[in-house]
């Protein structure tokens, strides 16, 4: 990346459970974690972004019958279907599926069928890589203020829908080695947030009990040094990290419709479906 470019990378995981798994019963257990990267300008554009996923089952299934799993009927695959984006279907660059997976009708009407082995295994892996909203912005900011002082601004801001609420989310920001104090200052009646500096550290660590979607947070910080300023500040600071979990959310927005058990009623995912967004890397440099 060049100078004047900011990098985000993003990986999380998204988890979908059906029933309960590790014992035999009467429906499966399906697990889909994905790995997102996204590198985006300074101002908030995107340059690229992927998506790594798998749609991974755990299966102990009472007599093995066999299963017919329906994804998005509007999937697509392959860059030539790049055309359609915009009109909300789901395009994937690539997949491939266990050698379980029969595709007879996927071509027709996007479901696959199979005889799931007992234990847990990748019914199928993908592979995105059009462009997509990341589930938080980070604007952070670090200008002198003084000889021996430095203010800094963090904003998050949720793009996600406001029916969807993110929890446990934590923001951190490494500081100058030579910073002995620092302040915060929150927005008036910001509940269910706390800012503390870790002296040993050296780092602000912002903690957000929960955020909705579409609203914006906002923390400013002044900063000490036993030092007098010298060069560029930024260069000393951040970048800043962000942990959060984001349950009944799906950023690929590839699915499960349905999931039917030979000579049985279809399941309704949405009874078992519990989508939960993960950050492992979240990362905006100044």
């Amino acid at each position: 990346m060049q100078n004047h470019n900011e990098c985000l990378t993003l990986k999380f995981c998204t988890f979908s459970c059906l029933g309960r798994g590790g014992q035999r019963s009467s429906h499966p257990a399906l697990l889909q974690p994905e790995s997102h990267c996204v590198h985006f300008f300074k101002q908030g554009y995107i340059l690229t972004s992927e998506i790594d996923g798998t749609i991974q089952m755990k299966s102990y299934l009472t007599g093995n019958p066999e299963i017919r799993l329906a994804l998005n009927e509007d999937l697509s695959i392959g860059r030539d279907y790049r055309s359609s984006y915009g009109s909300g279907a789901v395009i994937l660059d690539d997949c491939n599926f266990h050698e379980s997976v029969h595709l007879d009708n996927f071509d027709v009407d996007r479901t696959l069928t199979l005889v799931p082995p007992d234990g847990e295994f990748p019914v199928m892996n993908y592979r995105m890589t059009q462009e997509f909203k990341p589930p938080f912005l980070i604007n952070s900011l670090i200008e002198e203020a003084g000889a021996f002082k430095a203010e800094v601004i963090i904003k998050v801001s949720a793009v996600f829908p406001s029916s969807i609420t993110a929890n446990t989310i934590a923001i951190q920001m490494p500081l100058p080695k030579y910073t002995t104090r620092a302040t915060f200052e929150l927005v008036a009646g910001a509940i269910g947030q706390a800012a503390d500096f870790k002296e040993t550290n050296k780092r602000i660590e912002w903690v957000i009990k929960k955020i909705v979607g579409g609203s914006e947070h906002t923390l400013r910080a002044k900063l000490t040094f036993s030092q007098e300023l010298h060069g560029n500040i930024a260069k000393e600071s951040g970048p800043v990290s962000m942990t959060f979990t984001i349950p009944m959310y799906n950023a690929s927005k590839l699915q499960v419709k349905y999931l039917q058990l030979a000579k049985k009623s279809s399941y309704n995912p949405y009874r078992w479906v519990r989508y939960v967004t993960q950050a492992n890397s979240y990362v905006a440099r100044l």
